[in-house]
C-alpha cells in the first residue's frame, strides 16, 4: 500500500482523489492545496508517490517539483487540464513521471499511478547506473594516471606499474582507486 500526498487546489476533487486512491488500494497520506513548501512537507509526511491535480502546473510548483526531484525523488503523476508540449515537456523535466491530460478519471487512477511508478523506478535505476558508470570511469583514469608516474618514476611497464598498485591496495587494505589517487597526490606534492 502506497502512501499517496495528494495536491489539489480544489477540496472537491481533492475529496474524489482521495476516495479513488482508497478505493485503488492506496493510503492519502495529506492533502496540499498547492506544492508551496513542498519540500517541507515531504520530510515531514515522508510520502512514497505525489498526485498533483491542476489546470495547469504553474512555474513555482514546477520549481518545487524540480528540487524534490533532486534532493528526495519519489514518482509524481500529475493530472492537468494543459495539454500544451511545453507544458508537458517542462513537467517532465522537473519530475513529473505521467503527466495526465484532460483531468482525473477513477478508472485510471490505479493503471496511471504504476505505470508511474514503474517509469519511475527505470528513472532512478538509469540514474544510478550512470553514477556508477561515471565512478567507475573517474577511478580507471585515476588508476591510469598512478600507473604512469610509476612507470615513469621507476621505469617499469604498464603491467608491472598495475602490480605494483594492486600490491600497495591489498597492504594497505584499501581499494585501488583510493590507493592510486593517494599516489598521485603524493606525487603532485613531489614535482
Amino acid at each position: 500500500m502506497a502512501r499517496i500526498l495528494v495536491i489539489d487546489e480544489s477540496q472537491k476533487r481533492a475529496v474524489d482523489i482521495c476516495s479513488g486512491l482508497i478505493q485503488a488500494g492506496h493510503q492519502v497520506a495529506a492533502v496540499l492545496p498547492s506544492a508551496q513548501e513542498l519540500i517541507e512537507r515531504i520530510e515531514e509526511i515522508k510520502p512514497d508517490i505525489i498526485l498533483i491535480e491542476t489546470e495547469s502546473p504553474s512555474r513555482d510548483t514546477l520549481e518545487h517539483l524540480a528540487v524534490m526531484n533532486r534532493d528526495m525523488p519519489r514518482p509524481v503523476v500529475m493530472f492537468s487540464q494543459d495539454g500544451d508540449s511545453g507544458t508537458i515537456r517542462s513537467a517532465i523535466q522537473a519530475g513529473v513521471a505521467a503527466y495526465v491530460v484532460d483531468g482525473f478519471d477513477i478508472g485510471r487512477l490505479k493503471p496511471v499511478v504504476d505505470v508511474a511508478v514503474a517509469r519511475f523506478d527505470e528513472h532512478q535505476s538509469m540514474k544510478r547506473e550512470l553514477a556508477d558508470a561515471g565512478r567507475k570511469l573517474s577511478e580507471r583514469k585515476l588508476i591510469d594516471k598512478a600507473k604512469g608516474i610509476l612507470m615513469k618514476s621507476r621505469g617499469l611497464d604498464e603491467d608491472a606499474a598495475y602490480a605494483a598498485l594492486r600490491k600497495l591496495a591489498m597492504e594497505q587494505s584499501q581499494p585501488l582507486a583510493k590507493v592510486a589517487a593517494n599516489l598521485v597526490d603524493m606525487a603532485r606534492l613531489l614535482l
